[in-house]
This record gives structure tokens, C-alpha cells and sequence, in this order.
């Protein structure tokens, strides 16, 4: 029965370490490797009986109990980026690795040890479980991870009371046939093997998330491709029904004078700036993507022609206001917008169409202007003007 706990977690050791091999930047899937070939070292220790001293086998297969545990408990935290901290390791193991020299060397107590190990590990536990609260808003994975490793902190004190009680097991090769002995090694398979399980499932939605991710992603900017836009633009005009909804379209001003005339690196670092400059105006909720070359798009749910020329109008003044490494004095780039607002029965491709429209005419008419219908916000010194969208006022054409 000592046997079974450690040839399962074996198992999963040996999983999480070929998991590491393929996602070598998931450093935590090393610690979640080496704690339970940790634990399976330390059972291996107390159940050879060696060293043949009692003192001795206490203590060194107490410093591996220990520290799988607690790599274990780093290991997740890891995951999730974070952290119990140096020092509240140091102290955990200290008091532990501390009570169990005092218990094994200089008042023998084999009670007194197992409630040392069981309740501090428990302890250990469930400080990273409480850590790890976020998780109960998450994924479905995310939320069964958190309960199982709860589950596992927590079910040391209750097991460790009802099968040892406050009775001294005696003579220790008595004791690794008690009671407590099977069900202890009997719950860690069991609850080892499930919260092994459910951080392979968490590791493996994390590299499909990841996936999902690169494959939604533009490369230079960070934001939405156009695949994931229309595709994500699609679902939200279908759920919205005929709520307002606005689209802006924007098209950065003679990109390709900028990439003859100073590299594509240049170009690089004003796409890439631009994109930031559009996620830093936008609200969480917008959906920002990068269309094209030089075409950015997003959609505002819920937000009327107003707030996309409020948008607009904060995006061209931030662009404005940018300096770029082939422009040191600024304003070397401008930006083309457009925008349109849902009407009953418009599908995504007839709103961009119709956003479309407006960009072209902002181009056609000078450039580093936003049309939005038929009218038409220009550069400074009408620039002040845009204050007046906040009610809802919107700038005629000069």
C-alpha cells in the first residue's frame, strides 16, 4: 500500500517533466516534476529503514517530505505567477525540518512528529490555495485546480485526527502498519493523482489558450487579426441585436513614403506605437484589431457615432503627440479615420463598407481628418471642437 502513492506520482513526475520538454518556458513544470519524485524518495527512505536509525530516518525523510511539498506548493503558485516568497519558505522548512529534530533527537515523540509534518504540510497548502482565490473566477480547470489542491491542504487535519487520534503508535515498524499508515498513503495517491491531473489539464488549456492566442494575434502589434476581428465582430453584432454599436477604421497617412524613406524598421516602430496608442484609448471592452498593412479597426459596443469620434479624435491627438526614432521633433506621423454607426439590419461587412466610405473621404479631403456621415472633424484649430462630443455635439465641415 506505502508503494502505491509513490508509483502514481512517478508517473505523473515523469509527465510533467516530457510536458516541460515540449514547453520549455513553463519553468513551474519543473518544480511540479521534482516534487513528487521528491515524495517518492522520501517514502522510499522510511520504508527500507534507512538509515536503520530512528532518529536519522525521521529527519532526512522529513527534509524530503518537506520539500516536495513546498515545491509543490511553489510549483502551482508559479503558474499563476506567484509567489509564497524566500522567506516564508525558509521559515516554513525551518519549523518543520526544527520540530522534527527537536521530536526525533531530543524528546523522542513519534506523535508529536506526525502531527508536525501533517499539520504543517496542510498548512503549506492551503496558505497557496488561499493565494490562488482568483482561480474560482476562471475556467472551469482553473476552479477544479483550486478546489482539489484546497481539498488537499485540507484533508491532512481531518484524516490525521480520526486515524491516529491522540494514542502514541509505539514502536515505528508497528506503526507502518497501522491504520493511519494506509489511509495516509491511500489519500495522497488518491488526491495526489487528481491534483496532478487537474494541473495537466490546466497546463494543457494554457498551451491552447497560448495557441488560440498567437493564432488571434497580429505579430507586430499585439492586436486582433483581421481573421479574429470579423470573427469576434460577427458574435457581438449577433448577441447585441440592435443595441448601438459603432465602428471605426483608421488608416495611418503615407505609410509607405515612411517605409521608402526610412526602412521597414521604421515603419515596424509606428505600427507597433500605433497599436498601443489605439488599446491605451479604447475601453476593455472594444475589440482592436489590425486589419491590413497599415489599417487598424475597432469596434465599440454599445457606443453610439459620438463616442467612435471622441475616440478618433484622442487617437489622432496621441499620434500627434508621438515621437519616433527616424522624427525626433515629432509629428512626422498622421492617421485617416473613419466611422460609421450600426443601423437596424447591418451585418459586419455592410458596417465596415460603410465606415470604409467615411475613411476615404477623410483621405480624399487632406488627410489626418475623421469622417463619421457627413460630416467631418479637421486638424487644429477646430481640434478644440471634439470637447463637444462629449454630449453628443458633433463638429460640422469647414
Amino acid at each position: 500500500m506505502a508503494l502505491i502513492g509513490p508509483a502514481v506520482l512517478c508517473v505523473f513526475s515523469l509527465a510533467f517533466l516530457w510536458a516541460w520538454v515540449i514547453e520549455r518556458r513553463r519553468d513551474y513544470l519543473l518544480l511540479l516534476a521534482a516534487a513528487p519524485a521528491l515524495f517518492a524518495v522520501a517514502v522510499a527512505i522510511q520504508v527500507s529503514f534507512w538509515p536503520p536509525s530512528v532518529p536519522a530516518n525521521a529527519l532526512l525523510s522529513g527534509l524530503f517530505y518537506t520539500a516536495a511539498v513546498q515545491i509543490a506548493a511553489e510549483g502551482v503558485l508559479r503558474r499563476s505567477g506567484k509567489r509564497l516568497g524566500r522567506d516564508w519558505h525558509i521559515g516554513a522548512f525551518a519549523a518543520v525540518m526544527g520540530g522534527l529534530w527537536w521530536f526525533a533527537y531530543v524528546t523522542p515523540n513519534l506523535l508529536a512528529r506526525v502531527y508536525l509534518q501533517n499539520f504543517g504540510y496542510g498548512l503549506v497548502l492551503l496558505v497557496a490555495s488561499l493565494h490562488l482565490t482568483h482561480l474560482m473566477r476562471g475556467r472551469p480547470v482553473d476552479r477544479v485546480l483550486f478546489w482539489v489542491l484546497f481539498a488537499f491542504g485540507l484533508h491532512f487535519f481531518p484524516r490525521t485526527l480520526l486515524t491516529i487520534g491522540l494514542d502514541s503508535p509505539g514502536d515505528v515498524r508497528v506503526f507502518q502498519d497501522s491504520l493511519f499508515w494506509q489511509v495516509l498513503h491511500l489519500s495522497l495517491a488518491v488526491l495526489g493523482a487528481a491534483l496532478a491531473t487537474a494541473l495537466l489539464a490546466a497546463t494543457l488549456s494554457d498551451v491552447i489558450d497560448d495557441l488560440r492566442r498567437e493564432r488571434d494575434s497580429d505579430g507586430l502589434t499585439g492586436l486582433l487579426n483581421r481573421r479574429a476581428f470579423e470573427h469576434r465582430a460577427g458574435a457581438v453584432l449577433a448577441a447585441t441585436g440592435d443595441a448601438p454599436c459603432a465602428l471605426l477604421v483608421c488608416d495611418l497617412d503615407h505609410f509607405k513614403r515612411i517605409n521608402d524613406s526610412h526602412g521597414h524598421a521604421a515603419g515596424d516602430e509606428v505600427l507597433s506605437a500605433f497599436g498601443k496608442l489605439l488599446r491605451r484609448v479604447s475601453r476593455e471592452k472594444d475589440l482592436v484589431a489590425r486589419i491590413g498593412g497599415e489599417e487598424f479597426a475597432i469596434l465599440l459596443p454599445g457606443a453610439a457615432q459620438a463616442a467612435g469620434l471622441g475616440l478618433a479624435e484622442r487617437a489622432r491627438s496621441g499620434l500627434a503627440g508621438l515621437v519616433f526614432s527616424f522624427a525626433p521633433g515629432g509629428g512626422a506621423v498622421t492617421a485617416s479615420f473613419g466611422i460609421a454607426e450600426r443601423q437596424p439590419g447591418d451585418t459586419l461587412s455592410g458596417l465596415v463598407a460603410h465606415a470604409d466610405r467615411r475613411l476615404y473621404q477623410a483621405k480624399a479631403s487632406g488627410r489626418d481628418r475623421v469622417f463619421a456621415d457627413d460630416t467631418v472633424e479637421v486638424p487644429a484649430p477646430e481640434r478644440a471642437e471634439a470637447a463637444a462630443l462629449a454630449t453628443g455635439s458633433i463638429p460640422t465641415p469647414r
